[in-house]
């Protein structure tokens, strides 16, 4: 090791950069008393000096020791020891560090006394109710004060309510508790209080400085701060271990990534119980940190843009538990969040889902269920329904379990089987049972599970629909036969995003909303009654992933989302500008486009030559179908269709 360091320590701060130094560099470290030396057992590596040293005695030491720096951790009021601190290594040649604490500011709107007699001093002049924070041992020194103003925050101990009692604090003014107390908390207290003046000690961050005297700023309290105002000369802690990084090889961050579960502490595992226990600080969103019933620091941070930046703002905490509510594994943003802490220590650890523990009460399997969450997104819920036997479905924001039912009920699911699972794990846990029909007309807590059993849903493709099994009218519908050759060359996927220019009827929208079950089928019609049966046929058939456009293409194609796949069954006119408009989304978009005419074919055939699609392809269907005339069958011949399939291209040239 090339660095020779003596800390000055007896504080937290002091305790961390032993901690974090030992490895990087040989250190000595002096505290003033048996309970500095006791604040760092359990640091292996450190010599420990301990009792008072005066000037002569410090740069005696630098000398003798050789000390390449000395970093200054002593309490914040500690201004003699400091200034013999600087002296001495001044005279010896050795550069320092002040460490500046939380509360090392001067609080330019309250009030500094060097002592709790002068504490009691000022307010004996001043009238107003006032909040003691100051512990039991210091009571005495107000009892010349009318105690009828006095409230006393205490430990919550025998020695502490008899320090009171003895103070003359009438007992309805005692306020017995442990620590820490949030800001919201002291605030809470002084307006409850109506408290005039809030008396404390500069204690620092690590002592609950900031929160009292933020808490009093809120609240209108004047804050009576025992200690003389700091010097402000040094460095915040994480300030100096920047500057120390630049020079020695620190220890790497680790950052746990915690699933804490439902929300009950009862089912938080043993591995997320640890990482809470042993890191130094906790990121999470504030109601979910809250579940964790943490008593380290915690950052109020869900993004990963907002964790990114406590980390880089914090270096001397070198651990942290990142907690997410569930499991990580589980629509949870644990591994977006990973993917961007390189050059951190990361470690996953996952947690019970509230789809796992609703399964459980339910008594039923999950391993061959649909799991989706609407939780801040949509999904084809009514589609994803008809296809699958069972779901998990997590509920949240708009999408609350009696929206998400009333969606299935009004696409034809009002008979499924469901359950709600609310508050899973707390004492106010409910499970209710029903048709989704039935629990449509109920309310549930937004941020619940929602379970669907459905005995007829049904995985098979289904193309060439027969006819009949539409809602009919007068609006053109492309046949069944013809339906199912476009479709087969259309492609569509799972999660294509497919445009239906002129859907007519909506027949081809509707097998293409159950191919891309996943995805997004946008019907375009410019006549209204086309629009409103393809909308229709959309229900029949429970394909809530269908967005029925009302207008004329190629106008009505400019605000929609790049298409995968495109199907024409009508252009009126406009073909090369729709195609066009197509290949401009999305250059390698894959077009189908039927024809009956041959005006059309000539117009399909003249954009082929002008956009130049990597694939063309035309093929001619002539279909014909059995007809009963008397005791015989004949065969109808219907209008032959050619069906052009292209793909990729060069818009605009």
């Amino acid at each position: 090791m090339s660095e020779k360091i003596c800390i000055f320590a007896g504080t937290t701060e002091g305790r961390k950069l032993a901690e974090l130094l030992r490895e990087s560099a040989e250190l000595t470290v002096c505290v003033a008393t048996e309970y500095g030396e006791v604040m760092l057992e359990g640091i292996e590596g450190i010599a420990v000096r301990t009792g008072r040293l005066d000037e002569q005695e410090m740069e005696q030491m630098f000398r003798e020791e050789s000390f390449s720096r000395i970093i200054d951790a002593t309490h914040p009021y500690a201004d003699i020891v400091t200034g013999n601190i600087a002296s001495a290594a001044e005279k010896a040649g050795i550069p320092v560090i002040r460490i500046l604490r939380g509360g090392d500011k001067h609080i330019t709107d309250a009030v500094y006394v060097a002592s709790v007699a002068e504490a009691a001093k000022y307010l004996a002049e001043h009238d107003g109710k006032v909040l003691l924070t100051t512990g039991a041992k210091e009571l005495a020194a107000y009892s010349g004060l009318d105690m009828t103003r006095v409230w006393a925050r205490v430990l919550p101990s025998a020695a502490s309510l008899e320090a009171c009692l003895q103070a003359g604090v009438p007992t309805a003014h005692i306020i017995a508790a442990q620590g820490p107390f949030s800001r919201e908390m002291n605030a809470a207290q002084l307006r409850m209080i109506g408290a005039d003046y809030l008396v404390t000690k500069a204690s620092g961050r690590n002592g609950g400085f900031d929160e009292k005297i933020e808490a009093a700023a809120d609240a209108g309290a004047v804050a009576v701060i025992i200690g003389q105002p700091p010097q402000l000369r040094g460095m915040t802690l994480d300030e100096a271990v920047t500057e120390l990084g630049k020079e020695l090889s620190l220890p790497g961050r680790k950052v746990s990534i915690v699933g804490i579960g439902p929300g009950s502490h009862d089912l938080m595992t043993s591995a997320a119980r640890t990482a809470l226990e042993e890191c130094d600080a906790v990121i999470g969103a504030s109601s979910v940190a809250a579940m964790t019933g943490t008593r380290k620091p915690v950052f109020s941070e869900f993004l990963p843009s907002g964790i990114l930046k406590v980390l880089d703002e914090n270096p001397s905490l070198r651990s942290f538990a990142i907690v997410m509510r569930g499991d990580t594994g589980f629509f949870s943003g644990a591994k977006r969040l990973a993917d961007q802490l390189s050059g951190f220590d990361v470690t996953v650890i996952p947690g019970v889902s509230s789809v796992s523990l609703l399964a459980a009460r339910l008594g039923v399997s999950w391993d061959d269920a649909e799991l989706i969450s609407m939780h801040g997104r949509d999904q084809n819920i009514a589609v994803l329904t008809g296809r699958n036997r069972k779901m998990f479905v997590l509920c949240g924001g708009d999408n609350t379990p009696e929206a998400v039912c009333a969606r299935l009920e009004k696409y034809g699911f009002g008979n499924v089987d469901a359950a709600v699972g609310e508050n899973l794990s707390y004492p106010e846990e409910k499970v209710t049972k029903g048709k989704v029909s039935e629990l449509a007309g109920m309310k549930f807590d937004s941020l619940s599970v929602l379970y669907l059993e459905n005995d007829r849903a049904s995985k098979r493709l289904k193309t060439g629909i027969p006819d009949s099994e539409f809602t009919r009218s007068d609006v053109p519908m492309t046949k069944s036969e013809i339906r199912a050759v476009s479709l087969s060359k259309l492609q569509p996927e799972s999660d294509s995003v497919i445009w239906d220019v002129g859907s007519g009827s909506g027949s081809v929208s509707v097998e293409c909303a159950l191919a891309a079950y996943n995805g997004k089928v946008y019907a375009v019609e410019k006549e209204e009654d086309a629009a409103e049966l393809t909308g229709r046929n959309a229900v029949l058939f429970g394909t809530d992933n269908i967005e029925v456009i009302r207008g004329t293409a190629p106008d009505a194609l400019a605000d929609l989302p790049a298409p995968t796949h495109v199907f024409v069954g009508g252009s009126g006119g406009g073909l090369e500008k729709i195609i066009a408009v197509c290949l401009s989304k999305n250059p390698d978009v894959r077009i189908v486009v039927n024809t009956v005419t041959l005006e059309t074919q000539a117009e399909v055939l003249e954009c082929a030559k002008k956009f130049g699609f990597s694939f063309f392809e035309t093929v001619s269907l002539s279909v014909a179908r059995s007809r009963k005339a008397g005791r015989y069958n004949m065969m109808l011949a219907q209008n032959p269709v050619c069906v052009f399939t292209m793909q990729g291209g060069k818009a605009g040239e």
